[in-house]
């Protein structure tokens, strides 16, 4: 049983997305939590920080180490996030006395912000291309009908006619944009959390900024400043995610509203009707409108999200985990739907 269409049985062929939604499955977050924990073994022995042999005991360790993952679901009941008990089970595979050296100067949220953007840099990858794709589909079906005619609509009334070409701009231009931005902030998205208990990195002293800049490095990470109360990136990524669905659901409205008497476009592949056989549903353009307006929706939460108190929250971060991984599966399933809403359009404009 699932509450989420995302990952339902029956509507993920719809509206899921799998290669989007592994990122944020159980064993992608605790692969790229060990990463973490690893990699700041690493980082910390190199600088002396830690003794080099802990430093290679904990790697060693972590290079078979699996959890128990019903132990971390009960470390979550208790504690609310899942690192205290896998720092506790990391510990007891590395085994005294190099296991006073795991974890060292990190705190939870450390762990749990940098496993989320290492796999958000796998996330964009993906949606990157998918965007792509669309860009290209896009400019494929302008070279083959954009001469043709077509009559302009205003505020859902006839205007004045216009080509083909002219409404498949719309649909494009803005795509050709988000990349831009998917460009640009990608830099501030992608970057480590490293702060410590309160932001300060206050166990590693004079260290902390080579530290820091040792374990971005080494995950591929941008070096930045702590952000533990500043989810300004994630928002802005949240932003990002809902700007791309919109402008893909303002072309399945098109594409729905054009298929209404038929006249304007020609489409293959139509949804099917149990009472009326007759009927090719635009299926795909439908969703494209309901994903873009979820997605539209949920940004509100991002922002919401944006409120930490003090230097850490638990019930602000908690939300981003209910909405973020929907909002990026949306928008991948949305991009996969829309490119294949191009391939079915046989014919635009007369």
């Amino acid at each position: 049983m699932t509450v989420s269409p995302f990952d339902h049985p029956l509507l993920s062929g719809l509206l899921g997305d799998e290669e989007a939604a592994r990122h944020f499955s159980a064993e992608a977050d605790i692969d790229a939590m060990l990463a973490f924990e690893r990699a700041l073994a690493e980082a910390e022995a190199e600088l002396g920080v830690i003794p080099r042999d802990a430093g290679a005991a904990i790697a060693k360790a972590l290079g078979s180490f699996r959890p128990d993952t019903a132990k971390l679901r009960a470390g979550v009941t208790t504690d609310g996030v899942v690192v205290p008990e896998l720092v506790r089970q990391i510990k007891t595979a590395v085994g005294t006395p190099h296991d006073a050296y795991v974890h060292f100067g990190a705190t939870s949220q450390d762990v749990i912000d940098t496993s989320l953007v290492l796999r958000l840099r796998q996330v964009v990858d993906h949606i990157g291309l998918l965007l792509g794709e669309n860009v290209v589909r896009l400019t494929g079906l302008g070279l083959e009908f954009e001469s043709r005619e077509l009559m302009a609509m205003t505020r859902m009334q006839p205007a004045i006619p216009i080509t083909a070409g002219d409404r498949i701009v719309s649909w494009r231009a803005p795509l050709e944009r988000h990349q831009e931005r998917l460009r640009e902030l990608s830099g501030r998205l992608l970057a480590l959390q490293f702060g410590g208990a309160a932001g300060t990195l206050e166990k590693l002293g004079d260290n902390a900024a080579a530290v820091r800049a040792a374990l971005a490095a080494k995950l591929g990470l941008a070096d930045a400043p702590q952000w533990h109360s500043q989810r300004d990136a994630l928002a802005e990524f949240a932003s990002w995610l809902s700007l791309v669905s919109g402008s893909l659901g303002k072309f399945g409205q098109d594409v729905a509203l054009m298929a209404e008497f038929g006249a304007d476009i020609k489409l293959s592949g139509g949804g099917g009707s149990s009472a009326m056989p007759h009927k090719q549903n635009p299926v795909k353009a439908e969703a494209l409108v309901a994903l873009a307006r979820f997605n539209a929706v949920q940004l509100s939460g991002m922002h919401q999200a944006l409120v930490h108190e003090q230097e850490r929250s638990g019930a602000a971060w908690m939300l981003e985990w209910l909405i973020l991984p929907q909002m990026v599966v949306a928008t991948a399933a949305a991009l996969r739907l829309a490119a294949e809403l191009t391939a079915q359009i046989e014919s635009l404009g007369h």
